[in-house]
């Protein structure tokens, strides 16, 4: 229904891709990109690389993703980079996705939480393309909530609480959520000239809701 929508709402405006270029190229990257992690994931799953990955190829992309993407998203070199940032996430996902599948309702879980992803962000997408409205004055809310959400995760590193998790999970999918709205918004508004570092942002929130949709469905069926 979300991926009928996105159509509908693409097809029903044709101008936007046809005179909008940075949307155009933001989503042929971004669907090279997650395209690419699928497969370093399958590569970190096959090759049976250990969860500590995870941590690891996150710190190395968040680093080049705020100090070296910003510096080459104006040239070519930039394409390199978000390829390797998005790679990075993608092999360090692998041994994540790797565990849920080893569970014994894990393929359902790793499934749902892909399809509900995807449903997610095309319904946004679709629309905030159909509407075109600014949704800039989300920002302040979205900031807030990234560093509420940020100091309770440490918090809750030596608590350990479940159910904070879960919450933790869900208000992150929020964030996320609103994310997406408001940089298909400024794209669609001329406020994102940046190609690049537009599909980094959507990808981010692609990344971050896939990951904590599956921590939350992993919680809901007890194999968490």
């Amino acid at each position: 229904m979300a991926a009928r929508d996105m159509r509908g709402a693409i097809q029903g405006s044709p101008s936007i891709l046809e005179t909008n270029k940075v949307l155009k190229n933001t989503y042929l990257l971004l669907s090279a990109t997650l395209a690419f992690s699928a497969l370093m994931a399958s590569i970190a799953m096959t090759m049976r690389v250990g969860t500590g990955a995870y941590f690891m190829c996150l710190i190395a992309s968040m680093v080049l993703g705020m100090f070296v993407l910003p510096r080459t998203a104006n040239s070519m070199s930039g394409l390199g980079v978000i390829f390797l940032v998005t790679g990075l996430l993608g092999f360090g996902t692998g041994p994540i996705v790797g565990l849920y599948l080893s569970l014994a309702n894990g393929p359902q879980i790793v499934a749902t939480a892909l399809g509900g992803t995807a449903g997610i962000f095309l319904g946004l997408s679709a629309y905030a393309v159909s509407t075109k409205r600014d949704f800039s004055f989300m920002t302040g809310f979205v900031f807030a909530g990234m560093m509420a959400v940020l100091g309770l995760m440490i918090v809750n590193i030596f608590m350990g609480m479940p159910l904070l998790s879960l919450a933790l999970s869900g208000a992150v999918i929020l964030l996320m959520s609103a994310l997406i709205l408001m940089q298909t918004g400024a794209i669609i508004r001329g406020g994102e000239t940046n190609y690049i570092m537009a599909t980094y942002s959507l990808y981010l929130s692609f990344f971050n809701i896939f990951i904590h949709l599956l921590s939350i469905l992993g919680m809901a069926s007890g194999d968490d």
